[in-house]
């Protein structure tokens, strides 16, 4: 007989809003599972990120069939897998584990999630010259999922220098020398001035976290801006960047096209994503009614 029931997670700090639960809890309802989303914040457990491997061992042990992982996490995790399918392996970050005959292995969706997310809603934009903010976990995925997407150079640009230029070089590996670089926040005005269009993938302008990741007045009409914050859906970016004319792509879809590819993974049912992208407006929606 078929598994019906399903018992995952999402590990990571401040994660109390996530709409992940419901995502994934609606999907299955729809299609005749039972899934059950917990959320394992380690600000509530009062634990650094560095426990996320006993985090990921107690899962297994209780008999969880997967976990997601997210921001501070995704790139610690790994030390604590068995096995890396290729796309984690070459971003060097995780944020989906399956847990397959007492193993864990650990794939990442985010690189696909964007892509697919990207291409539907800034389906004409000039990809020529891209300068992403942030390095971490979810900006390692992005910066694939840009040059995937086929853009020309990407600059890479961090608070944390060696970050920047560690993404930077495994970009150049992956893709080709000379499709990266990386740069220093004190470049960004004259980086943003000869860009096409800027990726934001720094926790700035999430819940936890307001305001704006670089001054209003570096933003121009003919500059587009994409978002990988979905909590709000609107940040203070997307908000100020629209205000200003630019073409603007929020979080919402980066969210809901990783977690269907994550529900895949842990079910093996395809999840309907039209139906999926309806749930995050109407979830966001009601989210900011409540903030």
């Amino acid at each position: 007989m078929s598994q019906t029931s399903y018992l995952v997670g999402l590990i990571g700090s401040g994660i109390g809003p996530s709409l992940s639960p419901a995502l994934h809890e609606r999907e299955a309802d729809r299609q005749g599972l039972r899934c059950l989303y917990r959320l394992i914040d380690i600000d509530t457990l009062g634990v650094p990120p560095e426990a996320v491997g006993d985090l990921v061992r107690a899962a297994r042990d209780i008999g969880f069939d997967g976990l997601n992982i997210t921001h501070p996490c995704k790139q610690l995790v790994i030390a604590h897998l068995d096995e890396l399918a290729p796309q984690a392996a070459a971003l060097g970050a995780v944020n989906t584990v399956v847990f397959e005959d007492g193993r864990a292995i650990g794939h990442n969706t985010d690189v696909t999630g964007f892509a697919a997310s990207f291409a539907r809603g800034l389906p004409d934009v000039s990809l020529e010259r891209v300068v992403q903010l942030g390095a971490g976990g979810a900006g390692a995925a992005v910066a694939h999922a840009v040059l995937t997407l086929g853009a020309g150079h990407i600059t890479v640009v961090d608070a944390m220098p060696d970050r920047a230029a560690s993404l930077a070089a495994a970009l150049n590996r992956h893709f080709g020398e000379g499709r990266a670089a990386a740069a220093t926040p004190d470049t960004l005005a004259s980086l943003l001035a000869r860009a096409d269009g800027v990726v934001h993938a720094t926790p700035t302008g999430m819940a936890a976290h307001p305001g704006l990741p670089f001054p209003a007045e570096l933003l121009r009409p003919a500059l587009w801006v994409a978002e990988v914050v979905y909590r709000p859906l609107e940040t203070e970016l997307l908000r100020t960047a629209r205000a200003v004319g630019c073409a603007t792509l929020d979080g919402g879809g980066m969210a809901v096209f990783q977690a269907a590819d994550a529900f895949r993974l842990f079910t093996g049912r395809e999840p309907d994503a039209a139906r999926m992208l309806a749930d995050i407006a109407e979830l966001a929606g009601a989210a900011g009614a409540r903030s």
